[in-house]
């Protein structure tokens, strides 16, 4: 049994997630911004904290991760502005593995994009620059870190069914089902292999694509 601490508890992938690191007797924290949100996320096995990340400083983070087995950053700004954008996607990020650092919680998965390089190629006037610049920003700091990180780079997001089954490095966008990033998120916690590892995927087809345990196995 593990305890984890996962940030942007009431998003969709982290919705997806909670059940299944339940399922398997993880003891899940949610960390949630709006109160509101408690009882769907406590309705999915975790334990929702009510903690506004973008404002909390790193004595105050690893306060709430400490006791924890392993971090996982899934939350994000979710578009609109591009200083909201920097704020959470890479400072918050940020300082939640500086305070895992400080709290002595050694493991942390990062939940990035599949285009998240140093030549992402996303132009500065493209709105989307700043989360693509923001993400890559938060992965350099992890990678600098003494943490034991994994960084997952999914492609496109969708809301189709689960497959069980991804494809390392995919061409493309790399389009992969929320339900499916969420099971490779609970198999890379599960995997040491996957420490100091980058790990791109998509859903592949059905001869590209293997078994998610398959794909992250030792």
């Amino acid at each position: 049994m593990s305890r984890i601490i996962v940030f942007g508890g009431h998003g969709r992938i982290a919705l997806l997630l909670a059940p299944l690191l339940a399922a398997r007797g993880d003891e899940v924290t949610g960390v949630i911004r709006n109160p509101d949100h408690t009882a769907e996320v406590e309705a999915g096995g975790a334990k929702a904290l009510v903690a506004d990340v973008e404002h909390l400083d790193v004595d105050a983070l690893a306060e709430i991760i400490r006791g924890h087995d392993a971090v996982v950053w899934s939350a994000g700004a979710g578009g609109g502005s591009a200083e909201r954008t920097y704020a959470v996607d890479r400072d918050a990020a940020e300082r939640t593995m500086d305070a895992a650092q400080a709290a002595g919680v050694r493991r942390y998965v990062m939940v990035s994009w599949l285009g998240s390089t140093a030549d992402h190629g996303v132009p500065e006037d493209d709105s989307f620059f700043a989360y693509a610049d923001a993400k890559w920003a938060a992965d350099e700091h992890l990678r600098g870190t003494d943490l034991e990180g994994t960084i997952l780079a999914p492609g496109t997001l969708t809301f189709d069914e689960p497959t069980g089954r991804i494809q390392i490095d995919p061409d493309g966008r790399g389009a992969v089902a929320r339900a499916d990033v969420a099971a490779v998120i609970a198999e890379a916690l599960a995997q040491p292999c996957t420490i100091g590892r980058t790990i791109r995927f998509g859903n592949g087809s059905a001869d590209s694509a293997v078994t998610v345990a398959d794909a992250l196995a030792c």
